[in-house]
């Protein structure tokens, strides 16, 4: 008799776009992502959103992901040691923020610019069937479904000292203020997503993931056969009067379902 489990891997399905006050400006989306599927069927992900007040965050939102991602990439990760030892998550996540921040810092000086014009938040994410690790830089946030339909914010917006503020990559001691959370359960789902989609995801007031907007999204990415459908399928959501009537802002989202 076979008694092997059965293999599972991720589907993945993201989008950014910009939103609907900068397409009246014909300004572009200043938000980005990145993601791959590591050996071991490890998933990473990355996204960021530029300041609006960063005449180059697109730039540095660019950079941050693809080079947290970059750095993810060439370490020496499996899931046994990840999903047993915290240091070591802790740690590779940690050395993926302070590359990304010295990236955008180096960009800047390519560039002739200030490191506060290339100014975005940073998420970076990775798990396993077993596991999801998220550390944050700012606003947005980084939700996960267990096998039994739990759903849990592992990171949540992180403001400044006023309301209102953001922390950016590039802020002063931004990597001390850095959320690194991790939650070990079966995964189904994770989601992470940029600030403009925050208010429709999460309920402010008590601080968790909105079910009815994450579910739907979930059953959709875990369904998707065809990534380029589904890609557009995601963007249309995104410029969807739904969307678009709530929020102005950029707008990203990746989503991840395990899939037999």
């Amino acid at each position: 008799m076979n008694t092997s489990k059965p293999i599972t891997h991720w589907r993945v399905v993201a989008a950014s776009v910009s939103g609907t006050s900068h397409v009246k400006n014909n300004q572009l989306c200043q938000d980005a992502h990145h993601w791959q599927i590591l050996p071991d069927n490890i998933l990473v992900v990355a996204a960021a959103d530029g300041a609006g007040s960063a005449s180059l965050g697109k730039i540095g939102a660019m950079v941050a992901t693809e080079t947290a991602i970059e750095n993810l990439s060439i370490q020496e990760i499996s899931r046994r040691t990840i999903e047993k030892d915290d240091a070591v998550v802790q740690s590779l996540l940690s050395e993926a923020m302070i590359a990304a921040k010295k990236a955008v810092e180096e960009e800047a000086v390519a560039c002739n610019q200030q490191q506060k014009d290339l100014a975005s938040t940073l998420i970076i994410a990775l798990a396993t069937p077993h596991l999801v690790a998220v550390a944050q830089i700012g606003d947005g946030m980084a939700v996960a479904k267990d096998i039994t339909g739990n759903l849990t914010a592992i990171t949540t917006p992180s403001n400044g000292e006023y309301i209102n503020e953001t922390i950016f990559l590039t802020s002063p001691r931004s990597l001390d203020s850095a959320q690194l959370n991790i939650w070990r359960q079966p995964i189904v789902n994770i989601g992470v997503l940029t600030d403009g989609l925050q208010m429709l995801a999460m309920n402010m007031n008590e601080g968790c993931p909105h079910k009815p907007f994450f579910f739907p999204l979930f059953d959709f990415v875990a369904s998707a056969e065809d990534k380029t459908i589904a890609k557009e399928q995601l963007v249309k959501f995104l410029r969807s009067e739904r969307i678009t009537q709530r929020t102005d802002d950029d707008l990203t989202i990746v989503l991840a379902a395990l899939s037999n």
